[in-house]
């Protein structure tokens, strides 16, 4: 995998935002690498905003009144933003986890700081992202889960059950998908959700 240099600063702000708001339609165009890889010829492989999007509505769904479900719906939006410029890093690509953290940090700074020129609106979104990967606060948690994602779990299994009624794929093909995302879920309210789709799947 190669990676484009990173956005150099024009010093105006208007020029440099725009050129932000036109990286964010690569998110909209790449698609997930671990679907890719699983079947290179499917022809509606679903996209990076594909899998934001739909994690940001499954936050709206929760009753969990604990949370500030406004930010958990934000985090989701924002929280695979790095991958504008780095791509959905798998791994099964020979990239340790420091060297793909130190590349989203790096996309993330250029992002905020080069392009948005460190204005509110990019602190809030650079402060929501680095709450997400320290998975340290409730909503965290929720989105990505200490140890194991929640949210991100789920909408995975979700697309792996759509491919499997869309394409009549075998329980088996895409069996490995099911295994790791449901058995992962925490949250009790995402657990139900899990519960419910493995019932309509039959297992």
């Amino acid at each position: 995998r190669s990676f484009p240099p990173l956005y150099k600063q024009t010093g105006d702000a208007e020029t440099d935002r725009l050129a932000f708001f036109h990286v964010l339609e690569r998110l909209k165009t790449q698609k997930r690498t671990g679907w890719i890889n699983h079947d290179a010829r499917r022809r509606s492989i679903h996209t990076i905003s594909d899998h934001m999007y739909r994690m940001a509505v499954l936050a709206m769904c929760t009753s969990d009144m604990k949370l500030d479900i406004s930010k958990c719906v934000m985090m989701c939006i924002v929280h695979d933003l790095a991958e504008a410029h780095v791509g959905d890093i798998t791994p099964h690509e020979g990239i340790s986890k420091d060297e793909k953290r130190r590349l989203e940090t790096d996309a993330m700074n250029n992002f905020v700081h080069d392009m948005l020129h460190g204005s509110p609106a990019a602190l809030r979104i650079e402060a929501l992202w680095k709450e997400y990967e320290e998975g340290a606060t409730d909503e965290a948690k929720f989105v990505k889960g200490t140890y194991q994602p929640h949210l991100d779990r789920l909408e995975m299994a979700l697309q792996a059950r759509e491919y499997e009624q869309a394409h009549e794929r075998g329980r088996s093909d895409l069996q490995g998908f099911f295994d790791s995302s449901l058995p992962c879920l925490r949250h009790p309210e995402v657990c139900q959700w899990g519960a419910t789709l493995a019932r309509e799947r039959g297992g």
